[in-house]
């Protein structure tokens, strides 16, 4: 492994797979950084098994990887690639090739899968993995949602509050990189009742004027960290958050969204917008921890 910050990419051989490690070699040479590739194969498991049945276990585990190589030096031939078959289920096995990277803060490294991989019978249904990647890991995960497409020049953040600037500034920095321009996108809803919306009026107002004045301190923060880039901010009324960033994902080149993790539920799942996004949005996802 690297002695720097790294990009982090599973492979098992699926197409999202293979999109997911093209989507990672850009991004790892855009940063100037290593790519290092693991191809899980659950080693422990395979201990229970005959040691021919191991053996070849672990030769397509590299045969993958192999291909994985091929492909993600044809997208980006300078770039420096490493891999790694993974002795544990593929979750762990990308958690820990995240946290083996000395020196490196959780934010420096980054993890990509597929949206779906072996096994997978819906493109539309994102895959267990890509969701409990996205649910556990403490750097930003990015899920590589839709096919392949002309560069919009757009990258979309979701803000809802000041918590969520570790979110736009890692927006901000994937904007600038792709010399694209960033979008700060702030949604509210509210439910209207019959006959309840006159006392209703102040407390909308008010959560409106909340909403507006955190995206314009966001804004004003990104601008000061980012001065060259073009960024525009949009508060907008909609009957679903999620629903408006997967419209906006229809113009984007990425999505980024912090993970707000419910807190009265066992583990470390996914609050409802930013799951609804990653099951739903037509470009890849970024899912960064808040806080």
């Amino acid at each position: 492994m690297s002695e720097g910050p790294v990009v982090v990419v599973g492979t098992d051989g699926s197409a999202g797979a293979a999109r997911a490690v093209l989507w990672a070699a850009q991004e790892a040479a855009l940063r100037h950084q290593p790519l290092h590739i693991v191809c899980a194969v659950d080693l422990d498991l395979a201990e229970h098994l005959s040691d021919e049945t191991a053996r070849r276990v672990r030769e397509a585990a590299r045969s993958l990887l192999a291909e994985a190589v091929a492909a993600a030096s044809d997208r980006a031939p300078d770039l420096t690639v490493t891999t790694e078959v993974g002795r544990e289920p593929v979750v762990d096995s990308l958690l820990q090739a995240a946290s083996a990277v000395p020196h490196a803060r959780d934010a420096a490294v980054t993890i990509v899968v597929g949206s779906r991989g072996m096994g997978g019978f819906s493109a539309m249904l994102l895959g267990s993995v890509a969701l409990t990647q996205a649910g556990q890991a403490r750097c930003p995960v990015v899920v590589v949602r839709g096919t392949e497409r002309p560069s919009s020049g757009v990258v979309v953040v979701g803000v809802r509050d000041e918590g969520d600037l570790g979110a736009v500034c890692f927006a901000g920095e994937m904007a600038r990189r792709r010399k694209a321009s960033l979008r700060l996108l702030s949604a509210w809803t509210y439910i209207c009742y019959v006959g309840s919306m006159a006392p209703m009026a102040d407390a909308v107002r008010g959560a409106v004027e909340a909403k507006a004045a955190a995206s314009t301190r966001v804004l004003g923060s990104v601008q000061a960290e980012f001065p060259d880039l073009e960024v525009t901010e949009e508060v907008v009324r909609v009957p679903s958050a999620a629903g408006a960033l997967v419209a906006a994902s229809l113009r984007a080149d990425l999505v980024v969204v912090g993970a707000r993790r419910p807190a009265h539920r066992v583990g470390r799942s996914l609050g409802p917008v930013t799951h609804a996004v990653l099951q739903h949005a037509h470009c890849p996802v970024a899912v960064v921890p808040r806080g």
